[in-house]
């Protein structure tokens, strides 16, 4: 087990294993690509240029051409890793999206919405979205994503093209909800849900009207007022709607990428970095190590935390400890300091478990020798290891080197969701929200990307519409650094970013705008 491991985590300091070793499709190489490789769309990059995006020598960064690609006068801007692998792996999507209300009447008593939403996959048709041209939308959200992929770009390709039309899909299900004020959401739904979709104004009518019956009949007569119950409904808020519809849209879209994999070539896995703007909130949604902070009025406001195997150690020590048989007797739930070995059996180590957040001392047994759940420390502790991220979409045949052991059980795909009211503020054009991919954060502190941009833009014409792409272009330009004869260095003659890098500045003073 220990040479097998050895072996494993030699072949993976910049990630997961590539090739037939990371357990794969057998003929995943052989299938048809479900979306051809490509750079974001809304760079409008030529065939040409998307091939001279991937010079690992010059690392080229790629910025906009046209700012009015993309809302709110978003800046963006990315650059390639340093040779870590062929292709860059970060993908970008930026979409507004325009809802309208699902007809009551098209409705059927078999035409459940979860029956809607299966009818809909894989390829986000039959959403009901509209450019708005009408005038008539029902519900507009504004949309930004990163997806930060690995052992492949095929996760990341594809959750870039889909997963907002997931995040539509479940919204059209609480549309009749969102779109009318103070109505709460009915607990239960029946297949055939026009009937409870009465306006809170029918409500109070109808439970007056009951009322007003019951006081004229007796106790226990069929016009008696109902008997007191000992329980109350939850109250659940319109916000919380919106949280469930983008957590369940990333359980799809991991559950469509899974099922696909048997039909394309559908390399890696990826992470992922969502924001909605939606009536007045901000809701991100973060399954990885990539982050979202708000700089406002030099203030930093994080919007995420990473997931890594560090982060989460609780949670995968419990799922193993409830399921041993996903260690396949080659690993321990428990840490320890260091690996354990064989001349300290029943001596007394420190070590902790998933009930532990401090530190005690235990005998050692001989099953403490395995090789642990999660190895390493900072970037390069790993799950298995073989993995450096917990939470994301894909890698469903993701195996441990030379092993049955599969690591997906220990990879969630469920977002942390986190909102910020933007109405509730007045936003200067410095204000920003900046989503960026984690080649950004390993060399660059919150507050060395705030400052950074604040400064940059405190010295930009607050007209131009270009202040914030140009701003993105600095702030990757920073965390890649320039070539010396060591690699690439940044500020201190500290190492640059030798990842994928990629950055969204997003102006908040036009969130205030749309509201």
């Amino acid at each position: 087990m220990l040479t097998r491991v050895k072996s494993a985590v030699a072949s993976l300091m910049g990630g997961v294993m590539a090739g037939g070793s990371n357990g794969d499709h057998p003929g995943g190489p052989d299938l048809p690509l479900k979306f051809p490789y490509s750079r974001p769309e809304f760079l409008g990059l030529s065939a040409d240029e998307v091939e001279c995006s991937a010079d690992h020598i010059a690392r080229p960064i790629l910025i906009l051409k046209e700012t009015k690609r993309l809302p709110w006068a978003t800046g963006y801007a990315e650059v390639i890793n340093a040779g870590k692998s062929t292709l860059n792996e970060d993908q970008a999507c930026c979409e507004v999206l325009m809802l309208k209300r699902r007809p009551l009447e098209s409705s059927g008593p078999n035409r459940n919405p979860a029956a809607r939403r299966r009818s809909s996959l894989p390829n986000g048709e039959g959403l009901g979205l509209r450019d708005g041209s009408d005038g008539s939308e029902d519900l507009t959200f504004h949309y930004w994503a990163l997806f930060d992929g690995h052992a492949g770009s095929g996760a990341a390709v594809m959750a870039s093209r889909l997963l907002h039309h997931h995040i539509a899909l479940h919204l059209q299900e609480v549309m009749e909800i969102l779109c009318t004020p103070n109505l709460q959401p009915p607990t239960c739904l029946d297949e055939e849900p026009v009937n409870h979709l009465l306006s809170a104004t029918s409500n109070r009518a109808l439970s007056r009207a009951a009322s007003l019956r019951g006081a004229a009949g007796a106790p226990g007569s069929p016009s008696a007022p109902p008997p007191t119950r000992f329980f109350t409904e939850k109250k659940v808020s319109q916000e919380s709607l919106v949280i469930g519809a983008i957590e369940n849209a990333f359980k799809d879209m991991d559950v469509q990428i899974e099922k696909e994999k048997a039909s394309f070539n559908i390399s890696g896995g990826c992470t992922a970095l969502m924001v909605a703007c939606l009536q007045g909130k901000l809701y991100v949604g973060n399954a990885g190590d990539s982050r979202a902070i708000i700089v406002r009025a030099g203030e930093v406001i994080p919007m995420s935390s990473e997931f890594t195997p560090e982060s989460e150690r609780q949670r995968l020590q419990f799922l193993a400890y409830m399921q041993p048989h996903l260690l396949g007797n080659e690993f321990t739930h428990l840490e320890f300091p260091r690996r354990v070995q064989r001349k300290e059996v029943g001596k007394r180590m420190l070590y902790r478990d998933f009930t532990m957040s401090g530190w005690a001392y235990k005998t050692i047994e001989d099953d403490d020798l395995k090789f642990p759940l999660i190895y390493g420390e900072g970037k390069k502790a790993r799950v298995l290891a073989t993995i450096g991220v917990t939470r994301g979409f894909g890698d469903h045949n993701l195996r441990v080197h030379d092993s049955n052991i599969y690591i997906k059980p220990f990879l969630s795909c469920c977002p942390e969701v986190r909102v910020y009211p933007l109405s509730q503020f007045e936003h200067g054009a410095d204000d920003v929200l900046i989503l960026g991919t984690d080649g950004l954060w390993d060399v660059l502190s919150n507050q060395e990307v705030a400052e950074a941009v604040t400064g940059f833009l405190a010295n930009c014409d607050p007209d131009d519409q270009h202040r914030y792409t140009m701003a993105a272009q600095d702030l990757v330009m920073r965390a890649r650094g320039e070539l010396k004869d060591r690699g690439w260095r940044i500020t201190n003659d500290r190492l640059g970013s030798g990842d994928d890098i990629s950055v969204y500045i997003i102006p908040l003073m036009y969130g205030n705008k749309q509201n």
